[in-house]
């Protein structure tokens, strides 16, 4: 018996190790299982966070870019607005001008580029124009008080007459243009 006890014990004692052994290794197994687990929990749990921070976001750009756009409508509204009041508000100006004038368009227009400052706004534009120039002036006469007064008709012709060929002169040098042929041609000689 001491051999069969010995070797139930032996059977025991093994059975026994193989046992905890087993029970070990099934609570290591859980044990990394659940810790895996719980890894992987951690991680869904962080990127969900992540995916609700960035939803987050996205809905306050959004949120702030609507805003922006309506803000932007309200003003080019408004702006709108503006410019249709100062139209109506122009429109009775001038009408009631136009009534105070006895509906004579061209005293409005006239009084409206007075007003507006449209002369002097071209005196300015005519002087820059002209500035460094330097006119060529010619003064032209026909001679002197020689005939009576009978002789007054034909003293005007003549001096038209004596007037043009300087004038031609004067406006080709400034020019460069040349009276046409059937009126005549300029001389070479200078005056």
């Amino acid at each position: 018996m001491n051999a069969l006890t010995t070797t139930e014990k032996l059977k025991a004692d093994l059975l026994s190790k193989a046992s905890v052994e087993y029970e070990t290794k099934v609570q290591e197994a859980n044990w990394e299982l659940y810790r895996k687990q719980k890894e992987a929990e951690a991680i869904l749990y962080e990127k969900k966070a992540e995916a609700e921070a960035q939803k987050a976001l996205s809905d306050a750009t959004f949120y702030a870019r609507k805003q922006a756009a309506e803000a932007e409508l309200y003003a080019k509204k408004k702006e709108a607005e503006g410019i249709v009041t100062l139209g109506n508000a122009q429109g009775v100006y001038v009408s009631t001008l136009l009534n105070a004038l006895g509906n004579d368009y061209t005293a409005l227009r006239d009084y409206l580029m007075i007003n507006g400052g449209m002369f002097q706004e071209m005196a300015k534009i005519n002087a820059e124009a002209v500035r460094g120039l330097e006119p060529k002036i010619s003064i032209w006469t026909n001679g002197g008080d020689n005939g009576g007064e009978g002789s007054m008709g034909m003293k005007e012709v003549a001096g038209v007459y004596k007037m043009l060929p300087p004038l031609f002169k004067t406006v080709h040098e400034q020019t460069g243009m040349l009276p046409p042929a059937w009126i005549g041609t300029l001389s070479d000689k200078s005056s």
